[in-house]
């Protein structure tokens, strides 16, 4: 039954996945607040770090999926590249973008936020990426935010695969509230994470990890391409040395 499961949902994914993937790609900048704070006098990017580590537990709290989570920053930052918020109303903004989220992804949403644990945000400085877009895991066809089944690709192991499933995401997760990530599509973010947890777990040689850098003029001819492998060349060396410099923080939150 697990195997026909696996097969059934593989199919689903060759009808249906692909093409959502693609629209959902073609609409990336249309949705990619780059300058989120330019009209923010009372709201800073430290401001805005400890507010998105702060959503983060209290997303892991109601059982919200990762993708409720990516979709409350992006629709945070949304708002504050249009209107500007006043300094105690932030964590106000945080946590009703996180409700609208939740009741745009989740079948049970999370009851009225009143409720909600509002007190002090914590200090640790660890976060996540602005998306809520599916990723091309390595060619498997899984959304970062659903857990994988099954073999993975390339005849790799359950374990080895939802050992870099859980890494990809907990750097996805640090480069939420780091304002600068904010300039990266999606795709390209999740794309970068993956290669960059496979490489921190061996699973792929470094060469295969960095392909995304070592591509240019010979692989990708046309200018769309190009420019592309130059963003996820970009991105995978800003997310390198987030990850070096907040390895205690990835440690913690693996532990959560």
């Amino acid at each position: 039954m697990p195997e026909r499961r696996l097969l059934s949902d593989w199919q689903t994914f060759r009808d249906y996945g692909e093409c959502c993937y693609n629209i959902q790609k073609l609409n990336e900048e249309k949705f990619l607040p780059v300058n989120c704070l330019a009209r923010q006098p009372q709201v800073t990017a430290e401001a805005r770090c400890r507010l998105v580590s702060w959503l983060i537990p209290v997303h892991r709290h109601f059982k919200l999926s990762f993708e409720s989570c990516c979709l409350a920053v992006n629709i945070m930052d949304r708002f504050l590249s249009t209107t500007p918020v006043a300094s105690d109303c932030f964590q106000l903004l945080g946590v009703t973008s996180l409700l609208i989220a939740s009741k745009q992804v989740e079948v049970f949403s999370p009851g009225s936020p009143s409720c909600w644990p509002c007190a002090a945000m914590p200090s640790p400085r660890t976060s996540c990426a602005t998306w809520s877009a599916s990723a091309d895991w390595r060619g498997s066809g899984r959304a970062l935010g659903a857990e994988p089944r099954g073999a993975g690709p390339r005849g790799r192991s359950h374990s080895h695969t939802a050992g870099c499933w859980s890494l990809a995401r907990r750097i996805c997760e640090l480069s939420l509230a780091d304002y600068a990530f904010n300039r990266y599509r999606p795709s390209v973010l999740v794309t970068c994470a993956a290669r960059l947890a496979e490489r921190l777990l061996g699973v792929a040689t470094a060469g295969e990890a960095d392909a995304g850098e070592a591509r240019g003029d010979e692989e990708e001819e046309e200018e769309e391409e190009e420019e592309e492998e130059e963003e996820k060349g970009r991105c995978a060396r800003n997310l390198r040395l987030l990850v070096s410099l907040n390895q205690e923080a990835l440690r913690t939150m693996a532990e959560m």
